[in-house]
């Protein structure tokens, strides 16, 4: 069975900084493309962060430069680094498997199985306010 089981989601104050964790069960981790996508509330699915085994990386636009991904393949894990947070980045963030790019306007969970992905996460999630 796959799992994909993100942790590190918490409230902090605006300026801080987080790291979230991805841990993934029963896929070829090192063989894969990983994402982090996020959906703050009454808002669309977003893809924020993409990297695959070779560690080449992709961010959205507007996050580049304050958010980092990186990934373990020797612990399964995908991670997202994210700092100088402010309340816009206040979202339920989702690790996913061979990420898709394209643009949507509906939920993540609506997301993934539109677009053939066949595995993700619950997500964490993550509140920033003073």
């Amino acid at each position: 069975e796959v799992q994909l089981v993100e942790s590190g989601g918490r409230s902090v104050q605006p300026g801080g900084s987080l790291r979230l964790s991805c841990t993934a069960s029963g896929i070829r981790f090192d063989e894969i493309d990983m994402g982090w996508y996020r959906q703050a509330p009454g808002s669309h699915c977003e893809l924020v962060s993409t990297i695959n085994p070779d560690n080449s990386t992709h961010y959205a636009e507007s996050l580049e430069g304050r958010f980092f991904i990186s990934r373990d393949n020797g612990k399964n894990t995908v991670y997202l680094q994210m700092n100088n947070l402010n309340p816009g980045d206040s979202a339920v963030y989702y690790c996913a498997a061979d990420p898709r790019y394209a643009d949507f306007a509906g939920t993540c969970d609506e997301y993934f199985p539109y677009y053939g992905m066949h595995y993700w996460g619950k997500g964490t999630l993550v509140t920033i306010s003073a």
